[in-house]
């Protein structure tokens, strides 16, 4: 007869994968066994004396299978136990101290049910953000107020400009926070002032979305402001103030949507799919932004479209999160990417907008109307 469990245990686990570099199987083997010891319980298991410890909490390996030229994808079942339902604790089981080797990558985790209930995911998602702009049959719209040096009241007037334009959110660079050129109070204020007053004279409104940086007491400030001032949407990047402070921040101080910014996301050993599409989302990200291939950076197609898939795709219990495509894009990409991700998405275009100086207004009413008639095309291609 099996013994019960000790209180405190269930014997539930959950499979987690990552790739590992090898030159051989037996190798992987090794370094798979390695890594299910390392995320767990941190001992050789010989040292593992507690019989309930060895069957439910020591990670155990489920399969290794090549993937491509010396390297291997290896599963892992972790136990549910270590995780406490908490978002540090789970990203420190998930990748704590294995993300310290270099040979090995965390590609995705099957998350048990109580953190996504601990987590929730985004308040909005794509009907939310789609309900708020008031945009249906097309992509959303989005552009960036840069260079980060202005003062409050340049980057006001390229605020009412875009949002005059017919831009659905306008967001601040991220590297735009709480500076002495740019108080975050002063700029949001004569931002917000500019999202009214354009919304005045087009019957339309946009979305003024701040960028959040700072220590936890400064970013619940700055949520603050942003209820103070009545602004529609807010920038945070994840991997700066923290994955944790994010959340709670999200879910305890921010009662509008959130756009998750990439920066320093490229960090971690983490493949991108399953940290910008995944976690960003399970934590809260109404929209993810990340670059597209064929920019600045080096995301590959496949990666593009595994992000777009694992922020969109149906998860029970938590809303889809809109992809924000974005880095070195331009006007005349956009055909392209809307045949890309389709109608659920933002296309966000920053410095090349800016480039057209006293044409600005002309070239953002061009970009609007490029993004309404590729949707018009590929809605005909769809309904051929």
């Amino acid at each position: 007869m099996t013994e019960p469990l000790r209180s405190g245990l269930t014997g539930r686990r959950f499979p987690v994968r990552y790739r590992v570099r090898a030159a051989t199987p037996e190798q992987a083997r090794e370094a798979a066994a390695a890594l299910a010891l390392e995320q767990s319980v941190e001992v050789p298991l010989d040292a593992v004396f507690d019989a309930a410890v060895r069957e439910h909490i020591v990670g155990q390996v489920l399969d290794v299978q090549p993937d491509g030229e010396g390297a291997f994808e290896v599963r892992i079942a972790l136990a549910v136990d270590t995780l406490g339902d908490d978002v540090a604790q789970t990203l420190n089981m998930l990748f704590g101290n294995s993300s310290l080797l270099d040979a090995v990558e965390l590609l995705g985790a099957e998350l048990p049910d109580s953190v996504l209930r601990a987590c929730g995911g985004p308040r909005f998602g794509i009907e939310g953000l789609r309900r708020l702009c008031g945009v249906q049959g097309r992509p959303l719209t989005c552009a960036a107020l840069k260079p980060q040096g202005l003062p409050p009241e340049d980057l006001a007037r390229l605020c009412h400009v875009f949002a005059a334009g017919g831009v659905d959110i306008i967001k601040d660079d991220h590297g735009i926070a709480d500076q002495s050129y740019s108080p975050f109070l002063a700029r949001v204020r004569a931002c917000q002032r500019a999202i009214r007053q354009a919304a005045a004279e087009t019957g339309r409104a946009a979305l003024y979305a701040p960028s959040l940086v700072g220590s936890p007491r400064a970013l619940r400030e700055q949520a603050r402001i942003l209820q103070d001032e009545g602004v529609g949407a807010a920038l945070v990047a994840p991997a700066l103030v923290g994955m944790p402070v994010f959340h709670e921040l999200v879910a305890e101080h921010l009662r509008v949507p959130v756009l998750a910014h990439p920066a320093y996301a490229g960090a971690a050993r983490v493949a991108p799919p399953f940290l910008l599409g995944r976690l960003f989302r399970l934590l809260g990200a109404d929209a993810v932004i990340y670059p597209h291939f064929g920019g600045r950076f080096a995301y590959s197609e496949a990666v593009c479209k595994a992000i777009a898939a694992q922020a969109r795709e149906t998860w029970p219990g938590v809303r889809g999160s809109l992809p924000v495509p974005a880095g070195g894009m331009h006007v005349g990409r956009v055909p392209e990417l809307v045949g890309f991700y389709g109608m659920d998405a933002m296309l966000l275009i920053g410095g090349s907008l800016l480039r057209a100086g006293a044409d600005l207004p002309q070239r953002t009413r061009e970009f609007v109307q490029a993004v309404a008639a590729a949707a018009e095309t590929q809605a005909k291609r769809a309904a051929a």
